[in-house]
């Protein structure tokens, strides 16, 4: 027998009661061996991307390529004229102070000079999104002392070359040629020199920053 308010098959619910909650979905901790399991699969993915024969060649270039830089100006004077122009291109401030110059003083040319600021503005933040992702510590060699302090750890690609890179784009046309590209090419180079940077840093750095100055010209353009 069962008693009132109950029927045979348990007891009787109202038709317009709502249904009861549904239970939270719950997500199950990892445990420790799909962890360990995880965290050696990384592990092995980075091994693989970091000592395959490619990247160890690059490596072998960048460090002969930065002993080669270091010995092109091995003197005190010159060294610190080196140190003194690199402090420049942080976060592209030479290129930034050019190009609000020629935005204040060229108003025929303004637009122009707009677009080659949002190049090198543009360029800078990928570049620097990069180096999250990539990682990569700057250069540590007994014997090749860094010879400036830097904002951080971080060494690809390079700041220093995409902002100037992204600036030699930028403002072709409004600055004489020749001179634009070495003042561009000699920052990008003085990383290396500084004892900071690897060579594949500069490179990148240069072509992210011709490739991102080339398209936001591009947009404005449209």
């Amino acid at each position: 027998m069962w008693r009132a308010g109950e029927s045979r098959y348990g007891p009787l619910v109202p038709s317009s009661a709502p249904p009861p909650p549904a239970p939270e979905e719950q997500t199950l901790p990892l445990t420790e061996a799909e962890r360990l399991e995880r965290e050696a699969a990384r592990r092995s993915l980075r091994a693989r991307l970091t000592r395959g024969p490619v990247l160890r060649a690059v490596g072998r270039a960048d460090t002969a390529g930065m002993r080669w830089v270091r010995g092109l100006a091995r003197s005190r004077r010159a060294t610190a004229a080196v140190r003194s122009y690199s402090h420049l291109g942080e976060h592209g401030a030479l290129w930034i102070v050019l190009g609000l110059g020629g935005v204040a003083l060229d108003a025929r040319r303004r637009r122009e000079w707009a677009t080659g600021l949002a190049g090198i503005g543009v360029a800078y933040a990928v570049n620097t999104s990069l180096k999250q992702v990539a990682r990569r510590p700057r250069p540590d060699f007994p014997d090749l002392p860094p010879l400036i302090p830097t904002p951080g750890p971080l060494s690809f690609p390079s700041s220093h070359s995409a902002s100037s890179a992204a600036a030699l784009v930028g403002f072709a046309g409004l600055v004489p040629t020749a001179p634009l590209a070495v003042a561009a090419s000699t920052m990008a180079i003085s990383r290396v020199h500084l004892g900071v940077h690897y060579p594949s840093d500069i490179v990148v750095g240069a072509s992210l920053g011709v490739l991102v100055a080339r398209g936001v010209a591009r947009a404005l353009e449209q």
